[in-house]
């Protein structure tokens, strides 16, 4: 199985062998080639597949605990604020460093840190990322950056990358205008569009689509 380098070097962080394992052979295989989502996740197979000839692991929170180390080092990411104390079974995780991303990206990928005060997403790739899940309006409000700041302020031990925070954010903002009553009336592949945007909607979702497919180097 192929690895790229941005999966490498998080790899290669203190984490422990059985959640590499995990992500190698239970998570990358079933995750989407082009947006780096997972099936749903069956704790079962997951134990049977970690367990190999011995049974080392028996409950579901020990899958759980491999899951956490995967979040820490940004190997896998959620959709929405999921607790930590939550199971991630029958959810879906996002492998986003295996996915190619464009060049302009590349930096985005590397540096892992926990939020800070003055944090702000980064402008292109909120854009880019907000036409793909379907957000029409990419603009945010102070109080939409500072509810999500100071979330994560209260969770130190969090670090991620400047691709992996703006992308928590947008899924964020999906999600809190979703609660608001922000309906969409349309889905086009795998996006959920107003249909007064829709024609283009889809071009652009094409266009992004092919640029983040593109293969990069390893």
């Amino acid at each position: 199985m192929q690895i790229n380098s941005a999966e490498q070097k998080a790899l290669q962080h203190s984490i422990s062998n059985d959640a590499r394992v995990l992500y190698l052979l239970g998570l990358k295989p079933i995750a989407n080639q082009q947006t780096g989502i997972t099936d749903a996740l069956n704790y079962k197979s997951l134990l049977t597949l970690l367990n190999g000839k011995e049974p080392k692991f028996t409950l579901g929170r020990e899958v759980n605990g491999l899951v956490k180390e995967l979040l820490q080092v940004g190997l896998v990411s959620v959709k929405h604020q999921i607790e930590i104390t939550q199971s991630f079974n029958g959810k879906t995780l996002t492998l986003p460093l295996m996915v190619n991303a464009p060049d302009n990206y590349r930096a985005l990928h590397i540096n892992w840190h926990p939020m800070t005060l003055d944090w702000t997403p980064n402008p292109s790739l909120i854009k880019d990322l907000a036409q793909l899940i379907g957000i029409i309006d990419a603009d945010y409000t102070a109080s939409e950056l500072g509810d999500f700041i100071a979330y994560w302020l209260g969770r130190p031990e969090a670090g991620f990358t400047e691709y992996q925070w703006t992308q928590k954010f947008v899924f964020n903002l999906k999600k809190t205008r979703l609660a608001h009553g922000l309906k969409p009336v349309k889905k086009i592949g795998q996006q959920i569009v107003t249909s007064q945007a829709g024609i283009e909607a889809d071009q652009n979702t094409k266009n992004l689509v092919a640029k983040y497919g593109k293969t990069g180097s390893n």
